[in-house]
């Protein structure tokens, strides 16, 4: 990542691993083509004197600006509607899967959520080799695939769904994210950050439409079949327009970063290692509220229609502290925010035991919402906190969002499970809390060690 100094950031923006270094490796390599504006190419040699222009990035433009807008698109599409499984939680709950339990539907989010990181990567490696445009038409066709067929799904047909919406879905995800994320890079330099979070802004505008829209539709005449392929039309129509917007500029690197020597370092990092097992745990019971929120409200008597609506608060709010984050960063520092935001979601997945009111659901949801979105945000400066080499970031980052990917996968199953048909919320809210809150004392022995280790090289010195 590309996070050096305080700055304002978002959560996306922060799991792009290492492909916001793309455009200057691109740069750098004198004897690559190189792109001018006007799309004319001419080759450089070693020993030419290159006009600065070549050096430097358009920051803007007709292609630059529509790539951008196509990397939000693509955001709105894929994370904001993984973000907004919690209106299909309920629904397969009340009526769709009525045969499942709440541990078997928790599945089919889980996988979604998890192959949309552990795919990148795959699609990250690929996007290296210069497949940007392989990538983003396969992703797109088999997200727009996987939500038709989803919407030919039967009732009580578990495995239908989970193949649609948990693999389908979750794969085609992964496949766009970190390469639309990516060719952002290959325009912008200086505002980079500030494009990003426009960009990644996108996931966080869906997971508050995404919602709005399922419950109307689901829930209304059209039901499950035409409303969920009235959905599959919309998405279709954004990701065709994102992929006629984005259009890449610099050539792909010529040493694509490598994992396994990268995985070889990171071991003997102790401070990296507590990070790593604070991200598996926090990450465990981080998706719970997510999840089962709008089902808590209403199986705990608040109105149905506001109920609906808990996740909008949720993924608003989330937005507020993505966009803080950053200003904050800057007085805190990055790793004591981080424990800040974790301490806090941990304690507050906790205090779900006493949702019992409609007051109590806004409070919960904005506050947790809040500082979700704040820890999401710092998960990218964190690791480029964390990281001494620069040039490593990206293979220490894909790591560990890929081993923290795990926790998304289990937490929510487990959560399931302890909830049983019987609706018993006080001990999956429970197990998640207290898993959440082990990961921040994971988070605090990493800053512990990372402090020391700061001190040790200044006496080295």
């Amino acid at each position: 990542m590309y996070y050096g100094g305080p700055q304002p950031v978002c959560a996306s923006v922060c799991q792009i691993h290492k492909y916001v270094l793309v455009g200057q490796m691109a740069v750098e390599s004198r004897t690559q083509t190189l792109f001018t504006a006007d799309s004319e190419t001419r080759p450089a040699s070693r020993d030419s004197d290159l006009p600065s222009s070549l050096h430097e990035f358009p920051e803007g433009g007709l292609a630059a600006w529509a790539t951008a807008f196509g990397s939000f698109l693509v955001m709105f599409c894929g994370f904001g509607y993984t973000s907004s499984f919690g209106v299909y939680q309920d629904f397969y709950a009340q009526y769709y899967l009525t045969n499942e339990t709440s541990f078997a539907i928790s599945w089919i989010g889980s996988l979604n959520a998890f192959l949309a990181t552990a795919v990148g990567l795959i699609s990250g490696s690929l996007y290296d080799r210069g497949y940007f445009h392989h990538l983003v038409i396969t992703g797109s066709l088999l997200q727009s695939l996987s939500l038709f067929m989803l919407s030919l799904a039967k009732p009580n047909q578990y495995y239908q769904i989970l193949l649609a919406q948990g693999l389908g879905l979750g794969i085609a995800i992964g496949l766009l994210y970190v390469p639309s994320l990516a060719v952002v890079s290959h325009y912008f330099q200086r505002k980079r950050t500030l494009v990003m979070t426009f960009a990644t802004l996108g996931s966080s505008l869906g997971a508050i439409v995404h919602p709005i829209m399922l419950n109307n539709l689901l829930n209304g005449r059209l039901g499950f079949a035409n409303g969920v392929r009235v959905s599959a039309g919309l998405i279709s129509v954004l990701l065709l327009i994102a992929c006629l917007c984005m259009r890449t500029r610099l050539d792909p690197p010529t040493t694509p970063v490598n994992y396994i020597a990268a995985a070889r370092k990171c071991i003997g990092n102790v401070p990296f290692i507590f990070a790593i097992a604070g991200g598996f745990l926090f990450q465990t019971g981080f998706y719970y509220p997510l999840f089962f929120l709008q089902l808590d409200s209403i199986q705990h008597g608040i109105n149905v229609t506001f109920s609906f609506y808990s996740l909008v608060i949720l993924n608003a709010s989330s937005s507020v502290g993505r966009v803080m984050s950053g200003y904050i960063a800057a007085f805190t520092g990055v790793p004591n925010l981080t424990i800040i935001a974790a301490i806090s979601c941990g304690l507050l997945i906790v205090g779900t035991i006493g949702l019992s009111s409609l007051a109590s659901v806004v409070i919960l949801g904005v506050l947790y919402g809040y500082f979700s979105g704040v820890y999401t945000a710092m998960l990218g400066p964190l690791m480029a906190t964390l990281t001494p080499d620069p040039s490593e970031l990206g293979g220490w980052m894909g790591i560990s969002f890929f081993i923290g990917g795990f926790g998304s996968l289990i937490g929510t199953p487990i959560s399931g499970a302890l909830l049983t048909s019987n609706y018993i919320w006080w001990k999956p809210a429970l197990f998640s809390g207290i898993v959440s809150l082990a990961g921040a004392v994971m988070y605090i022995f990493m800053h512990i060690f990372f402090i020391r280790r700061q001190m040790e090289g200044k006496d080295s010195k």
